[in-house]
């Protein structure tokens, strides 16, 4: 049984560019050579059969008159985002209109499954039950990287058993990373595989002047800003409790940022800025007591504050605080793995840490100092998306605002509710901005594979317009990388997009803030709309709206 919801779902048909419209064998316009966004010379070195390839963009082209099939095979990498099935359902009918004997195989469980040779055949019976459906159900997903020769050979030796010439990889920037190195290794050694990637994350941070969005985070950030708002409204109802939402994003605060600008809280930290301007954590928690001392002064009691899932990797202080535990607790774990209760290994810590770090550390909840020693990942590192930033920052506000009514500044009652929204917005049906765009990346991807390119990165723009006025083609995904240092050594990786602080979206909403601050000025959209006026169901992110205004 399936839901009415559903079954109307089922029956959309998912725009397309126009070079896409008469199928996946189109005409191409390239480009210039291209070069990489930073360390030019290591990239091109690693990357030699790959590095340089022109940007590609797609034409209306007449049908040839025969095409050769081909077995494509297709992985889902990393965490879920709305839309991922109707990429595999435009890369199914677009390998289908090269040639109908054309076959697709979806690798099962991530990268893993073609490693593992976990495979089946997607068919048209079988993908018509995912189209326009929020999941990666259809075949799963997983988190092993693919950068090993072993892994290279096995995916090749389970690819030539099914015949299979080209792999798309639908992922996000580790995930197309691994992709790039993935085609340069089948190209340099005649492998005969061709490898494509598409853009995926609901964090958004995938994205640069080629890629206007990664593929989800439309979805996501309208599932979370219609429960800000649904609290913001219960928040202005009940006028008595402070919301403090902890939202998904570690490395980059694009989320936190498009929600502000949709439903208008009284308070959202961006994590970038805290970074730059080199903000302490007692900075931060002063600004937030400031402004709930200042709602109160009007008696308002309540109040939205939104918080970024990576705040505190951006803090300084405590970015330091964090190393210097990583290498403590990784040099002194036969001591520590002894002591078998939360004040102990507290006191342990905070008589091992430099004088600067103890004092960040004495001053966190005791929670929050719990969590520090005893969440830690295979490799030994404090697993920083565990830390419950929310209710960290609501206990600290709590006992900053006891001091300010003791000093005779604050005059309130302060009651938190505490949230965090992640998962509720990662497998959401898509929404039709997300549906369109994603089949197109599949389509896309499908046209890549048709003109036998691989290293490329299916590439859709302008995608603020009208559907008939989009911009299929691709890039290659070498240009997108540079060098970082992970785990001791330097490694290739494509480079995450930061929220620009010069932008148009965080200057509208810097612009904004302090009204918010105060007012009661909360917005609410709404649930996902499919059907109706297109200003309300083909709508885009506010992010893109003004960073393409």
């Amino acid at each position: 049984m399936i839901s009415p919801l559903q079954k109307a779902r089922a029956a959309y048909q998912p725009k397309l560019p126009v070079a896409l419209r008469q199928g996946a064998a189109v005409g191409i316009q390239q480009g210039e050579p291209t070069t990489a966004v930073a360390d030019v010379e290591k990239i091109r070195e690693l990357f030699p059969a790959t590095f340089g390839s022109p940007v590609l963009t797609f034409e209306a082209a007449a049908r040839p008159a025969a095409l050769p099939a081909v077995n494509v095979g297709v992985i889902l990498s990393g965490g879920q985002a709305p839309g991922g099935h109707n990429v595999i359902a435009g890369l199914f009918d677009g390998i289908k209109s090269l040639n109908p004997d054309s076959r697709l195989y979806g690798f099962l469980k991530g990268p893993d499954g073609l490693v593992k040779n976990e495979v089946m055949e997607l068919t048209a019976d079988f993908i018509a039950d995912y189209r326009n459906t929020g999941g990666f159900d259809m075949i799963g997903s997983g988190r092993t990287k693919l950068e090993t020769e072993e892994q290279f050979l096995k995916g090749l030796e389970h690819c030539r058993a099914l015949g299979i010439t080209a792999l798309v990889i639908i992922g996000g920037d580790d995930s197309n990373t691994n992709a790039c190195l993935l085609a340069e290794y089948y190209k340099k050694n005649n492998a005969g595989i061709q490898v494509i990637g598409c853009p995926k994350t609901i964090d958004g941070d995938l994205k640069n002047e080629w890629i206007e969005a990664s593929f989800g985070f439309d979805t996501a950030c309208r599932v979370y800003s219609e429960l800000i708002g649904n609290i913001g409204r219960d928040a202005n109802s009940a006028k008595k409790y402070w919301h403090f939402i902890k939202l998904m994003g570690r490395s980059a605060s694009h989320i936190a940022l498009e929600c502000a600008l949709q439903t208008q809280p009284n308070i959202a930290i961006i994590s970038e800025e805290v970074a730059a301007k080199g903000m302490t954590l007692g900075q931060i928690v002063d600004d937030m007591a400031k402004v709930v001392a200042a709602r109160a002064a009007r008696k308002c009691n309540f109040g939205v504050a939104l918080i970024p899932e990576g705040l505190i990797e951006f803090v300084p202080e405590v970015k330091k605080l964090i190393a210097e535990l990583n290498d403590l607790l990784a040099q002194e774990a036969e001591a520590f793995g002894k002591l078998t209760d939360a004040e102990s290994k507290t006191a342990f810590v905070a008589a091992w840490l430099s004088a600067g770090c103890a004092a960040v550390f004495q001053s966190l909840p005791k929670g929050i100092q719990a969590q520090l020693c005893n969440d830690r990942d295979p490799h030994g590192n404090v697993q920083v998306s565990l830390i419950e930033t929310e209710k960290m920052l609501a206990e600290m506000v709590k006992a900053r605002l006891a001091e300010m009514a003791a000093e005779g500044k604050y005059n309130g009652k302060f009651s938190t509710q505490t949230h965090f929204f992640g998962y509720e917005g990662r497998c959401a049906a898509p929404s039709n901005y997300d549906a369109d765009y994603c089949y197109s990346l599949g389509y896309t991807a499908a046209a890549l594979i048709g003109a036998g390119k691989t290293g490329y990165m299916a590439n859709v723009r302008n995608t603020m317009r009208p559907a008939s006025e989009w911009i299929a083609g691709g890039i290659p995904i070498t240009m997108l990388m540079n060098v970082e240092r992970r785990h001791g050594h330097d490694k290739p990786v494509i480079r995450k997009a930061l929220v620009e602080l010069d932008g148009k979206p965080f200057q509208t909403f810097a612009a904004r803030r302090a009204e918010w601050a105060t007012e009661t000025a909360y917005v609410y959209p709404g649930p996902i709309q499919y059907f109706g006026p297109s200003e309300v169901c083909d709508q885009v992110t506010r992010t893109l709206e003004l960073e393409k205004a």
